[in-house]
């Protein structure tokens, strides 16, 4: 019998259905184990994931904000900087609540490449 593998689109459309949803006070919150789930194809699937972040970064909800900025985009960075960082400063520049997103970013793979480390610090400080 072949495993089934599920698609980051099918996790993605998951993720919409519960979103952005309420911040639980305790316990597992089913809106970051959605946006975990997703973070499983950043490797391999940076495009669809971009789109997902541009759009759940924008949100007015903090905790929101954080698990897009902690579990998709720093690693969107991490695999695929010179792809991804570009647009990255595009929606900080369009978007105060993108900009809050970006920085509960940390520095992890490509990001801590000396010229990359240089363009994400000076993101951050603006």
């Amino acid at each position: 019998m072949a495993k089934f593998e599920q698609s980051v689109q099918s996790f993605i459309e998951k993720a919409n259905e519960i979103l952005p949803g309420v911040p639980q006070k305790s316990g597992t919150d089913p809106r970051w184990q959605s946006i975990i789930a997703i973070g499983q194809f950043v490797e391999t699937d940076p495009e669809p994931i971009w789109e997902f972040v541009k759009i759940w970064g924008r949100h007015p909800q903090d905790d929101l904000r954080n698990a897009i900025g902690t579990v998709l985009l720093e690693h969107l960075l991490e695999f695929h900087f010179d792809l991804i960082f570009p647009r990255v400063v595009e929606s900080v520049n369009e978007n105060r609540l993108f900009a809050d997103t970006f920085s509960y970013c940390w520095k992890f793979g490509q990001s801590e490449i000396p010229e990359n480390v240089k363009l994400f610090d000076e993101l951050q400080d603006r």
